[in-house]
């Protein structure tokens, strides 16, 4: 199961931006999906997740409000749209598959490649 993650760039606090993630070599509904990020000097952070079919989601306290994680399963394409960005949210931007729905790190079997999103003050 191979995943990609791209639609990271540089934008200005209080933008928005939103991510995608591709899956493939696997059947893209069998996964949940998972964001995390990770900053320069900082441990990786869950961000958002959503189970296989799209009706449980689960958020890190500081996203809730602001970033809206989705998946269309015709596409193999899960998202994460990004609004009122802070400088704060600035970080490479990892998505990653498990079967169940987690929030940890070590609970996923399959990590893309990161996406950098840089927000400016």
């Amino acid at each position: 199961v191979q995943l990609q993650a791209y639609g990271g760039g540089l934008v200005q606090a209080g933008g928005s931006l939103r991510l995608s993630c591709v899956v493939s070599g696997g059947r893209f509904s069998d996964f949940a999906i998972g964001w995390f990020r990770q900053s320069p000097g900082k441990e990786r952070e869950f961000v958002a997740a959503i189970n296989w079919n799209g009706n449980r989601t689960k958020y890190e306290d500081s996203a809730k409000g602001r970033l809206t994680v989705s998946r269309d399963n015709a596409k193999n394409l899960a998202s994460l749209q990004m609004n009122s960005l802070k400088p704060e949210d600035t970080a490479v931007y990892y998505c990653a598959a498990t079967y169940g729905l987690g929030y940890r790190d070590y609970e996923y079997n399959y990590w893309g490649k990161g996406t950098l999103v840089t927000v400016s003050s």
